[in-house]
């Protein structure tokens, strides 16, 4: 580098900078390291005369404490050390792009809600010792890849997936169906997740949601104050959920009649118009639990949708959550939501109920909300002779034959 005065200011300032010129710079400072990056800096600098650290910042990009770092140690000799190891490492997931998402795609099929709706945290039984197995035998990770099993630990929590404290309780409720039913569930649902064609949607009712000036043991900052006594309701809604997990879509249907079979499959109907043109689909995978007015033997529930599934020329795979395990159910971490969102507001009038849910999120998205007006009857069955015959339609998997039932519609 010339070091004339005379030919300082001809050579650095008043020549313009031409882009192939500053490109070639900074790869060369990019080149070296530490102090020696400084030093090259500092000359730099000291060469364009004054003003030069300005517009180096300008032009270039520098930053005009390091220039000042490096400048420092040109005129001193004094070289600062660079402590590198006290910087601390990049995060795993910028070396491992996909790890977060398997991370996901293990763990989110056997979390579950908080059953009492009163955070938005999911729990899993699994360790991140299991994890990290999985993500070696499922994901094809090998030892060298992946992070510590500590590590693994804190995605899981940055991920939402919670440790909670184990109280007593009476130990959960199992049937000797339940591993079979979990394995065809976790099985069933990432099949059709992966086959173009197949949209999988989880459905399920939620408690019945009193409308009148009650609490429900909230808190708000509004002031408002609730009956001291929780008499009873003005009017009774019900609301039946289907969600989409693939499209983080939800779709709230609310009656003051009952929840009943013909309710949730007209809610279906209404749900199949609006997405018929968005996607081909010759099959609908439907999660749910095994209730008393959408159970698998419940005549009028499969009557529906046998003529759905005809009607529209579509399969439909029913996949129940075993019994006493519904709150893994996708769509019952959408209720937590739900609660949570309108926990504190005094739900005195339906608009206003139905208004909240209209302003929920779900991962960015709002609900779509239908009010359903109409009756419906309570109790409406088969008799046994007309369901036997409906029977034949069926294809039930053996074993688990109440939990997943196939209705072909040809």
């Amino acid at each position: 580098m010339v070091d004339h005065k005379d030919n300082k200011l001809n050579l650095f300032s008043d020549q313009e900078w031409t882009t192939e010129y500053k490109t070639f710079i900074n790869e060369t400072r990019d080149q070296l390291k530490g102090s020696e990056q400084r030093l090259f800096m500092a000359r730099f600098v000291s060469n364009l005369g004054y003003g030069g650290a300005l517009r180096a910042e300008r032009e270039l990009g520098w930053d005009r404490t390091t220039i000042r770092k490096g400048l420092s140690e040109l005129r001193t000799g004094i070289t600062c050390c660079d402590n590198y190891s006290g910087r601390g490492r990049k995060p795993v997931e910028e070396q491992l792009v996909n790890l977060l998402e398997d991370i996901k795609d293990i763990v989110s099929p056997i979390s579950q809600t908080d059953p009492s709706f009163r955070t938005t945290k999911l729990y899993s039984p699994i360790t991140a010792t299991e994890v990290y197995r999985r993500l070696k035998e499922d994901k094809g990770y090998s030892d060298q890849e992946l992070p510590t099993i500590r590590t693994i630990s804190n995605k899981l929590n940055q991920l939402g997936y919670k440790l909670k404290k184990v109280g007593k309780s009476k130990p959960k409720k199992k049937i000797p169906e339940t591993d079979a039913i979990f394995n065809y569930v976790h099985s069933t649902n990432k099949l059709a997740d992966e086959t173009e064609g197949v949209l999988r949607i989880s459905i399920d009712t939620k408690a019945t949601v009193n409308i009148g000036p009650f609490s429900r043991g909230g808190c708000n900052r509004y002031g408002l104050a609730g009956s001291d006594h929780d008499f009873e309701p003005e009017a009774k809604l019900r609301l039946f959920g289907i969600a989409i997990p693939e499209w983080d879509e939800n779709y709230f249907f609310f009656t003051q009649s009952f929840a009943t079979s013909d309710f949730m499959v007209d809610a279906l109907i209404s749900l199949w118009a609006s997405i018929k043109n968005r996607i081909d689909l010759h099959t609908i995978v439907i999660n749910l639990d095994n209730g008393p007015d959408n159970s698998s033997r419940r005549s009028q529930f499969m009557k529906r949708l046998t003529e759905f599934a005809k009607d529209n020329e579509v399969n439909i795979n029913l996949v129940y959550y075993p019994p006493y395990h519904s709150k893994y159910n996708p769509i019952e971490r959408v209720w937590g939501v739900l609660e949570n969102h309108w926990r504190g507001e005094l739900l005195d009038s339906i608009e206003k109920a139905l208004g909240l849910a209209r302003t929920m999120k779900w991962n960015g998205k709002k609900p779509t909300i239908e009010f359903v007006k109409g009756v419906y009857e309570k109790g409406v069955k088969l008799t046994k002779k007309a369901m036997e015959q409906l029977e034949k339609s069926f294809d039930r998997i053996s074993g688990i034959e109440k939990w997943a039932v196939d209705i072909p519609y040809d």
